[in-house]
């Protein structure tokens, strides 16, 4: 057992649904937003674009290319840093989030910079827009590890898109499943199969229910996911660890960035 954001919760593999994993994502969000904009705001800033712990940016990789005029769509945005940098390049950007939390944290800084990110609470499988709203949709280390049906996503991805529209997206490079999440040399191990899909899940041991909830899928899955919805790939980005970088975070380290990659950055276009 280990202590999370508070409750006493255990750990299990095992498979769950969509709304299941919506119930605990949600508020376990709402509960991590003030610690996580503490403690990782610096690093992200009020205005950046970072695709993940190594630091990697936006403004190096440019993986969704110029975006002056365009349409953007953030999924999972959180407090909207990526999504303000995008309007701060000549983007119309927006943000959509499961947690309350996080987009009062994005209003906060709305105020603070001056840059306004118009957001919406909803879920990745039921974007509420309109079908071809958008150039281009991404997704930086936000909702696609928390979706059971990520299939559902993939879809409405496309809805929204324009033909030719772009969609990118970085999420925990897939073989970290196999190691724990410890950044110290335990989190070297392998102990988890790298093509055992279960569910990754906490229950909260005084109320029974799922309190968190991480989906996995492997490089081959997402490489078929995109191409069967239609995408051509274009990109596909493992950071290397940065010398000098010696932020932890969670499970992130230099101890294993040096070795194993942390980050995959998926870019795509709709054909």
């Amino acid at each position: 057992m280990s202590e999370s954001q508070g409750p006493i919760v255990y750990a299990e593999r095992r498979s769950i649904t969509e709304a299941e994993s919506r119930r605990a994502n949600g508020p376990d969000w709402d509960k991590y937003a003030d610690e996580y904009q503490a403690t990782h705001g610096p690093f992200l800033g009020d205005i950046g674009f970072v695709w993940g712990p190594e630091g990697v940016t936006e403004a190096e990789l440019n993986i969704l290319g110029d975006l002056d005029g365009k349409q953007v769509l953030e999924l999972g945005s959180g407090a909207g840093q990526c999504a303000r940098w995008a309007r701060s390049v000549g983007a119309t950007a927006y943000g959509l989030d499961l947690s309350h939390r996080q987009l009062q944290h994005s209003r906060r800084l709305d105020e603070a910079t001056g840059v306004a990110v118009p957001s919406v609470r909803a879920t990745a499988t039921a974007l509420p827009f309109a079908d071809g709203a958008f150039d281009v949709v991404f997704c930086s280390f936000g909702a696609l590890q928390f979706v059971a049906e990520i299939g559902t996503t993939i879809d409405e991805v496309v809805r929204v898109l324009r033909p030719g529209g772009r969609f990118a997206f970085s999420i925990t490079h897939p073989t970290r499943w196999m190691f724990p999440d410890d950044p110290g040399p335990d989190g070297l191990v392998a102990s988890q199969p790298y093509w055992d899909r279960t569910p990754y899940v906490e229950v909260d041991v005084e109320t029974g229910k799922p309190s968190y909830v991480e989906h996995h899928r492997t490089l081959g899955d997402w490489v078929s996911l995109l191409a069967g919805a239609g995408f051509r790939i274009t990109d596909l980005v493992e950071p290397e660890w940065p010398a000098g970088h010696e932020r932890i975070w969670g499970g992130w380290s230099r101890a294993r960035g040096e070795i194993t990659p942390g980050t995959a950055i998926f870019g795509a276009d709709l054909t």
